[in-house]
């Protein structure tokens, strides 16, 4: 088991090492393997590239993002702009449903909504407009609506899903499954297993949301 202080230099290493991220105004402090983000970044996609680098690290339990992010002056764009920016985005990815999904935008705080039938097509319009230069943030309220289908055949296909990908055991993976809502608890080895479990309930016909209550152990 990794020390705090064990933890806290692998993590910035780890972040030394991710070429995407080059602010030099992250604190990272590290409590019972609970991590702790604090600062500045200049762009959005820097604070999203930052938090996943950090979870990337072996021994940590948790990640609060307190990070700000302190747009650099030629990044500086008003609302309009930004809002033109997000919809020529949205239009162009071949991911998202045309016409399915619109966007707000408050002080470089960015709001999607919409409704979908998968969650990659939410996943995909968070992704198109996460590097835009002047979002200072990303809200998904986009909604995932599909055709309802039978609870014991969307928890016999999530149990198939883990059980062909990249989750070592899947005998502590507790499902819930009824009406579309899909919870999953247990304890799982790190937070790629963690995100494999999410997308493979994700991916189940039928799904409208996720409650990923699983716990990384050590």
């Amino acid at each position: 088991m990794k020390t705090d202080k064990d933890l806290q230099s692998d993590i910035m290493a780890e972040m030394d090492w991710e070429p995407s991220i080059h602010s030099q105004d992250v604190g990272v402090s590290v409590h019972e393997g609970v991590v702790t983000l604090t600062g500045t970044v200049p762009t959005y996609f820097e604070k999203w590239a930052t938090e996943a680098a950090v979870k990337r690290v072996a021994g940590v339990r948790g990640v609060a993002e307190e990070l700000t992010v302190n747009l650099m002056a030629d990044h500086q764009r008003n609302d309009t702009d930004i809002a033109k920016s997000l919809a020529n985005a949205l239009d162009w990815s071949v991911l998202v449903p045309e016409g399915k999904v619109t966007n707000t935008v408050s002080n470089g705080w960015v709001t999607l909504s919409g409704e979908v039938p998968w969650k990659y097509q939410s996943d995909a319009a968070y992704s198109a407009v996460r590097n835009l230069m002047g979002v200072k943030n990303v809200v998904n309220q986009i909604v995932v609506k599909s055709p309802a289908v039978s609870t014991q055949d969307v928890r016999t296909k999530i149990e198939e899903a883990l059980k062909r990908g990249a989750v070592k055991e899947t005998r502590d993976i507790q499902i819930e499954a009824a009406n579309g809502k899909v919870t999953l608890h247990g304890k799982v080895h790190s937070w790629d297993e963690r995100d494999n479990a999410g997308h493979a309930a994700w991916s189940a016909p039928g799904v409208t949301k996720v409650e990923n209550d699983l716990l990384v152990s050590f």
